[in-house]
């Protein structure tokens, strides 16, 4: 259930942070969001789960806290931003979380396995090349929202073997072959990936990392919300120079 809310939190508490400096309005006091949380519109009428993080997502909404600082639990306003503020928005970043084994600008050492294609991945074949690597599992919400997204990148690069995308999934090979059949996915696809991701310390998802061609992390991000992936074409284009 944690891993399901992850999307939600991590993008609710970006677009708290960013809208701080929007609205006046925002308490710096740290929100408790899940299904639970109760979210109204401007009439007062309380939007379900379902609805108000649809709405959250598109990245045209955030959330403004109702009664800031009150110590009972937290209540909040849908709100449609306009042009200004989704461009506030846009240009907002959460800083990157440093503290685990991923961190810019360290090198980190790939590992050897074979794709549910069988493509084998070697590090050694790949020194030199630009690695493009995603944590993710089927039942992770915000892991499937950003597929298409990933996809896109991935697509635009198809014809660079010097850009190499691997997507580590912790699912069994037959349940993500069943997946790929209904949801094209333009990675490598390494199955039974949770070894791989603990040795990266990956504890949220989705994940996705930028190598450069020393094997440098240059980016490094998780969750997914609408400006999640901004830049990160930009990124692998920089490096692979």
């Amino acid at each position: 259930m944690k891993k399901k809310f992850f999307l939600l939190i991590t993008f609710i508490a970006f677009t708290l942070a960013a809208n701080a400096q929007i609205s006046n309005s925002v308490t710096r006091r740290p929100h408790k969001i899940d299904s639970n949380t109760v979210v109204k519109d401007s009439a007062g009428v309380r939007y379900s789960y379902a609805d108000w993080h649809k709405l959250i997502v598109t990245g045209n909404y955030t959330l403004k806290v109702i009664n800031p600082g009150k110590d009972s639990a937290d209540e909040f306003t849908l709100v449609k931003m306009d042009e200004a503020a989704k461009a506030r928005m846009k240009n907002f970043r959460l800083p990157s979380d440093e503290s685990g084994y991923i961190k810019t600008g360290r090198k980190i050492e790939l590992f050897s396995a074979k794709d549910i294609e069988g493509y084998k991945i070697r590090p050694k074949e790949l020194e030199g090349k630009v690695v493009v690597l995603n944590f993710w599992f089927i039942a992770c919400v915000p892991c499937k929202e950003e597929i298409p997204e990933l996809n896109k990148i991935a697509l635009s690069y198809a014809n660079n073997p010097n850009i190499v995308f691997i997507a580590v999934a912790l699912d069994d090979k037959e349940d993500l072959q069943k997946f790929i059949k209904a949801n094209q996915f333009a990675y490598h696809i390494v199955n039974d990936g949770k070894e791989i991701a603990d040795k990266y310390e990956i504890k949220n998802y989705p994940t996705s990392i930028i190598l450069d061609k020393e094997g440098k992390v240059k980016l490094h991000t998780k969750g997914y919300g609408p400006y999640t992936l901004e830049g990160f074409a930009k990124t692998i284009e920089e490096v692979a120079k």
